[in-house]
C-alpha cells in the first residue's frame, strides 16, 4: 500500500496546490459511518463552520469500514482525492510515512482559542512528530461490553457492569457466564464487534483477550501471537466457540442489537443503535485476565490529504472541527482526546442514552487504556494474518501451531 501511495503524480500535487479562490467552495470529506444520527451532528458542525466562511459546504461521503483504507488509497491514487478524511488508527503510521497527509501544525497553532496543548499527549501519539501534526483524534473510544440485561435477568444472573462493580468480572467469569446465557436463553452468549470478528475486525476480537492475559501481538519487532499468554487467550475463545457454543461461530449470525446475542463488546458510538433495540441494556469494562485491567482503545483522527485541492480550507474546518466546543457535540458519540472536555461533567451527561455511571466506564478505560496496535506495514500484515488465523477458526484446529503459524507470516514484515 505504501508504495502505491507514493505513486500518486505529480499532477496530482499541482492540483491539490490550486488556491482555494479558485476551487470550488465544496469540501469533500470521507467517514465510515452511515449512522442518521452521527451525520446528523457532522453536518451541524459544518452548517457552523458557514458562520466565518459562508461560500463553503462541505460533503460528508460515506465508504463503509471494511473498505475504508482500501478505497481511500485507490481515491488518493487515482486522482481523486477528497480534502479531508477519518483515518483508522492501524493505517496512520503507512499514511503519514508516505508523506500523503498535510501537517495541520500551522493552522491549528494559528487558531485563536484552539490550544493544542489540550489533547492528552498519549492521544496524540500516533499522530505527529517534531513538532508536526497529521491527524486530530476525534475519537479515543475504548471497546466497553454491551449486555442485554433482559437476557441476564432470565437467566439468573448478575449484570457485567454488578460484577465488576464487586471486582468479579474476569475472563474466566466472561466464559462461565456466556455459557450460561447460552444455555438459559438459547441465544448466543458473546457476539464479536459487529458480527466481524472472523473478518473485518479480527483484531478487535482478538487484542482484549490477549491484553487481558498479559500479551500482545507485536512489540518490539517481534511477533506476540506464539507467547503463552496469546495462546491462553485465544485458546479460551475457541474453547468458547466450539465446545461451549456461547460465542457465534464463523457463518453464523448473532446481531447483538436485534436480541440475538446477550452481549457484544463495542464502542459507545454504537449506543445510537439501541433506541430501537426493543430490550433493557448496559455497558460495562472488558473483563480482567491474570495481566490485571487491560482497556482496549480504538482511535481515529482527522486528517487532510496533501492532494486535495482546497488544503489550507480543509484545515482550517478541520480547526473549527476539533475546537473544544465541537469536540464536546461529539463526545456524545465519540470519547475525546482534549483533557478539558474528557475530565467534564459535560462528558459524563454527553450521551442521553447512557447514565453517567456507565459513562464514567468510559473515562477510566481511556484514562487506563492502550491504544489499538498500528505499524507502518498494517495491511501487508493483516493480509499476511488473514489466512493464518482464518484456519484458526475451525473446531479441530490447533490452537497453539495456528499462532505459530501466523507469527511465521508476519515475522519478517516487523
Amino acid at each position: 500500500m505504501k508504495s502505491v501511495l507514493k505513486s500518486i503524480t505529480l499532477s496530482m500535487l499541482a492540483l491539490g496546490m490550486m488556491s482555494s479562490a479558485l476551487a470550488a467552495a465544496e469540501l469533500r470529506f470521507t467517514v465510515w459511518t452511515g449512522n442518521e444520527a452521527h451525520l446528523a451532528m457532522l453536518n451541524g458542525i459544518a452548517e457552523s463552520f458557514r458562520e466565518t466562511h459562508p461560500d463553503v459546504t462541505v460533503r460528508f461521503e460515506t465508504i463503509p469500514a471494511g473498505d475504508y483504507t482500501q478505497k481511500l488509497t485507490f481515491q488518493l491514487a487515482g486522482g481523486n482525492p477528497p480534502d479531508a478524511g477519518w483515518m483508522m488508527e492501524d493505517a496512520a503510521s503507512t499514511f503519514a510515512n508516505a508523506g500523503v497527509l498535510e501537517d495541520l501544525a500551522p493552522t491549528l497553532n494559528a487558531a485563536e482559542g484552539y490550544d493544542l496543548a489540550d489533547f492528552s499527549e498519549p492521544a496524540m501519539g500516533l499522530w505527529g512528530a517534531d513538532g508536526k501534526v497529521w491527524g486530530v483524534p476525534f475519537s479515543t473510544s475504548p471497546f466497553v461490553i454491551f449486555y442485554n440485561k433482559d437476557m441476564f435477568d432470565k437467566a439468573g444472573l448478575e449484570d457485567p457492569l454488578a460484577l465488576a462493580a464487586k471486582g468479579e468480572w474476569d475472563m474466566e467469569t466472561f466464559q462461565e457466564v456466556a455459557k450460561a446465557l447460552a444455555e438459559a436463553t438459547g441465544k448466543w452468549g458473546f457476539e464479536f464487534k459487529d458480527g466481524q470478528g472472523y473478518d473485518t475486525r479480527i483484531m478487535h476480537a482478538l487484542m482484549p483477550p490477549i491484553r487481558a492475559y498479559g500479551g500482545d501481538v507485536w512489540a518490539n519487532q517481534e511477533c506476540g501471537f506464539d507467547k503463552p499468554e496469546a495462546i491462553a487467550a485465544v485458546q479460551q475463545l475457541h474453547d468458547m466457540t466450539f465446545k461451549d457454543k456461547s460465542i457465534v461461530p464463523p457463518g453464523e449470525n448473532g446481531d447483538y442489537f436485534s436480541g440475538n446475542s446477550a452481549m457484544t463488546i463495542n464502542q459507545i458510538s454504537r449506543a445510537s443503535l439501541m433506541p430501537d433495540a426493543g430490550f433493557n441494556w448496559g455497558i460495562a469494562p472488558l473483563p480482567t485476565g491474570p495481566g490485571g485491567e487491560a482497556p482496549v482503545i480504538g482511535q481515529a483522527a482527522i486528517v487532510v490529504f496533501t492532494a486535495g485541492r482546497q488544503k489550507e480550507l480543509a484545515a482550517a474546518f478541520v480547526a473549527h472541527m476539533t475546537n473544544e466546543a465541537n469536540v464536546a457535540k461529539m463526545a456524545q458519540f465519540f470519547p475525546p482526546a482534549r483533557n478539558s472536555v474528557l475530565s467534564s461533567e459535560a462528558f459524563t451527561a454527553s450521551n442521553n442514552l447512557i447514565p453517567a455511571e456507565q459513562m464514567e466506564v468510559v473515562g477510566n478505560a481511556i484514562a487506563n487504556g492502550k491504544v489499538l496496535p498500528s505499524h507502518e506495514r498494517s495491511p501487508q500484515l493483516l493480509a499476511a494474518m488473514k489466512p493464518r488465523v482464518d484456519a484458526l477458526w475451525r473446531a479441530d484446529a490447533n490452537v497453539e501451531e495456528s499462532l505459530k503459524t501466523v507469527c511465521a507470516a508476519i515475522q519478517p514484515l516487523l
